[in-house]
């Protein structure tokens, strides 16, 4: 398996803009699934296909920032 570098690695930065009151239990167990509990909660992450995909699904509720 090749090494990876933490400069080789992607990171994307997401903060919660909307509440999770009121929304499909998928959304909320995916926010939850991302770590943000709380509204203008943030999170920096490995954009690893897996991670790219839930903010997908909730990008409705999130504010996504690449990390250079």
């Amino acid at each position: 398996m090749p090494e990876t570098t933490k400069d080789a690695v992607r990171r994307v930065k997401i903060t919660q803009t909307g509440s999770a009151i009121g929304r499909k239990p998928g959304q909320k167990e995916t926010l939850v699934g991302l770590g943000l509990r709380h509204m203008h909660a943030s999170r920096e992450m490995a954009a690893t296909p897996e991670t790219l995909g839930r903010i997908k699904k909730v990008a409705h509720l999130l504010k996504v920032e690449e990390l250079a």
